[in-house]
């Protein structure tokens, strides 16, 4: 018991001396001197307290503004002082304003925190940034430029230079001195700063760039009866062209250059508040009911001044005719202005090639996709000449095939090496199988073989429904496939698309070195070229027949698990790919790798072109893709590549 009475009293003897360490710190000793403020701080008033711990920065400034902040500051008011506090059992425990290290403790009843309105935390987070911009932790000096950006002021540009020479990231680094240039064009202190800065944004194509010459380039409306000489003016407004003649009107009530134009109810309420003996203006009650002669009423109370005059159109027109309608920059300036303007101009012109280089690369991504699931389509109709509208659904098999195996090997990359080679013989067997049972007593009769293979693709999706169900399953790609390949702000594509891109060309290559350099290949050619010849040099067609359907539909079943990497993996997805994949065959060349490719590319480069005239309605943009189809095959109804043999002859 002596001993715990003995601890008491020495921890009693020490607090005080830690309250005076506290006390005694430079940070404490400036708050102190505006104690008034600090703890009930004014959006107008605080400016004082925050000039002082700018110009003198004792030890803990950054600490003490970003607590401040956020409501974690606290006023003892046994000794009134300022200190850092945390909930500790029934009490809280206090922290030194200027170490962030442990003092001593406090009842809740001691203690009143600190809650700055948010102005004034708008305030103190503006006086913050500049000490966060030099701050180890690049987090902070990310967030400080951020802030900046938020709420950009002409203040903040010393700051942010002087912290650029110690930025030891490059690309934070970059980041300073781009929005150092953002600053200066808007605020810098000298027209010479700000043109120069105007002139390094004109090399730039960032958001950010355009917004701050956007900025400069503010203008509003305005009217006088001439044009005034001391103002900035941006152009001269033609009525009737480049404003209409009621907006013209407007401006000038709105500048009590013109009275209102009375509306049809104001007269109304007018002639009721003037009826006298059953009359208005001279004009019996009885007789108002005609535009005309409430007209003629209206004027008579107008002549005898009793209501104001009624503003006619002729009253309208030589109001305008008076006056000067024009737009003026906020920017006074029209040097700063004139080369904002023409640093937008550049900026724009720059934005623009980027975005058909950007257009470019998504109809490159999308061609070959439609590459993939057309390829297989163009083999099988161009050696056998049969519409199968059940690829689609092959599609669809490679895709459930990934899912499958992505089910059994939880690693992505390992089950995406598993799930291509499996995809192919899955689909592969299926549409050997279609062919042997269905398709070879069908051969010469196209419109009977449409109907069946139609009727196999809705057996296919009913069959997938029943096993995976209606809901979209996923099919995830490796890690390193997330994300996206950004040049710059303007210009990105995502990996997936870029791996799938890869992928069309490794194909492209395998089934030219197949068609050109192996046996069967040289089979599949004569069997295209000549079937008869074919045969009687010994080829089986129908063995040829039987294995270009199997390859075609194995292409299509690696091609389902490429496309389901992004897109949704569900029976219907083949619905998705069947139309367009038939739109390739056709318009590049039936039966032909190189006419697959090249109607693949005017396919996707069409589309993509489309949306980017009509970005949101991608269902006429497919319209319009097709309207130009049919006009396509009209002029050239073999297509980009035709093809020489049977094919054509077909």
């Amino acid at each position: 018991m002596l001993r715990a009475t003995l601890l008491v009293i020495a921890f009693c003897l020490a607090l005080p001396a830690q309250m005076a360490t506290a006390q005694d710190s430079p940070l404490q000793t400036l708050l102190q001197s505006q104690a008034g403020e600090v703890a009930k701080p004014g959006r107008r008033s605080v400016g004082v307290v925050i000039d002082a711990l700018v110009a003198e920065t004792p030890e803990g400034t950054a600490l003490f503004l970003e607590r401040w902040q956020n409501k974690g500051v606290f006023l003892n008011e046994t000794d009134g002082l300022f200190y850092y506090a945390q909930k500790s059992g029934d009490g809280y425990e206090l922290f030194d304003i200027a170490t962030d290290t442990p003092v001593g403790t406090a009842t809740k009843d001691e203690l009143t925190e600190i809650r700055p309105n948010g102005g004034v935390r708008r305030v103190i987070g503006g006086a913050l940034v500049q000490f966060q911009l030099s701050d180890p932790d690049k987090e902070r000096r990310t967030a400080a430029l951020d802030a900046i950006l938020r709420s950009p002021d002409a203040s903040q540009i010393e700051p942010l230079r002087a912290s650029i020479e110690g930025e030891p990231d490059n690309a934070l680094r970059a980041r300073k001195e781009r929005l150092a240039n953002l600053l200066t064009a808007r605020f810098g202190a000298s027209t010479d700063d700000r043109i120069t800065a105007i002139n390094a944004l004109s090399g730039t194509i960032d958001v950010d760039s355009r917004a701050a010459l956007n900025q400069i380039l503010t203008k509003s409306a305005s009217v006088a009866p001439e044009l005034p000489q001391d103002a900035n003016i941006a152009r001269v407004l033609t009525v009737g062209e480049d404003i209409s003649q009621q907006d013209a009107y407007a401006q000038l009530v709105d500048a009590g250059l013109a009275p209102e134009r009375q509306t049809a109810d104001t007269i109304k309420a007018r002639l009721s508040d003037n009826i006298v003996d059953g009359r208005v203006g001279g004009i019996p009650v009885g007789q108002l009911s005609s535009e005309e002669n409430r007209e003629r009423a209206y004027a008579a109370l107008a002549q005898a001044g009793t209501v104001p005059p009624l503003v006619t159109d002729e009253t309208v027109q030589a109001a305008i005719a008076t006056h000067a309608f024009f737009e003026t920059y906020a920017e006074s300036d029209a040097v700063i202005t004139t080369a904002a303007e023409t640093a937008l101009s550049e900026v724009e012109a720059r934005v623009a090639r980027n975005q058909i280089f950007d257009v470019s690369l998504d109809a490159i991504s999308l061609a070959s996709i439609y590459f993939l699931a057309a390829i297989g389509l163009a083999i099988t109709f161009g050696v056998m000449g049969v519409i199968n509208m059940a690829h689609g659904e092959f599609i669809m098999m490679g895709a459930y095939t990934g899912y499958v195996v992505q089910q059994i090997i939880p690693d992505y990359t390992l089950s995406l090496v598993v799930a291509l080679p499996l995809a192919f013989a899955v689909t592969f067997a299926a549409g050997v199988a279609m062919e042997r049972l269905v398709i070879r007593w069908l051969y010469h009769r196209p419109l009977e073989t449409l109907l069946a293979t139609f009727g196999i693709s809705i057996a296919l999706q009913q069959l997938a429904k029943n096993i995976f169900g209606t809901q979209a399953r996923p099919l995830t790609s490796p890690g390193w496939l997330d994300g996206a390949w950004v040049i710059n702000d303007v210009v990105q594509i995502a990996n997936i698309r870029i791996a799938i891109f890869v992928l069309a060309l490794i194909f492209l290559g395998l089934i030219l070195f197949v068609l050109n350099k192996t046996r069967l290949g040289l089979e599949v050619r004569a069997v295209t070229q000549n079937p008869g010849m074919a045969a009687s040099m010994g080829i089986n067609p129908d063995r040829i027949n039987m294995l270009t359907f199997g390859l075609g539909s194995g292409i299509a079943g690696i091609a389902g698990v490429a496309i389901g990497l992004y897109a949704k993996v569900t029976s219907e997805m083949g619905a998705d790919y069947i139309v367009q994949s038939f739109m390739t065959v056709v318009v590049g060349g039936v039966g032909n790798v190189w006419g697959t490719l090249a109607g693949a590319t005017l396919i996707g480069g069409l589309q993509k072109g489309i949306e980017w005239f009509n970005p949101s309605n991608t269902l006429a943009a497919q319209t319009y893709m097709i309207l130009f189809i049919i006009l396509f095959i009209q002029f050239r109804p073999r297509g980009i590549v035709a093809l020489k043999g049977r094919a054509a002859g077909d």
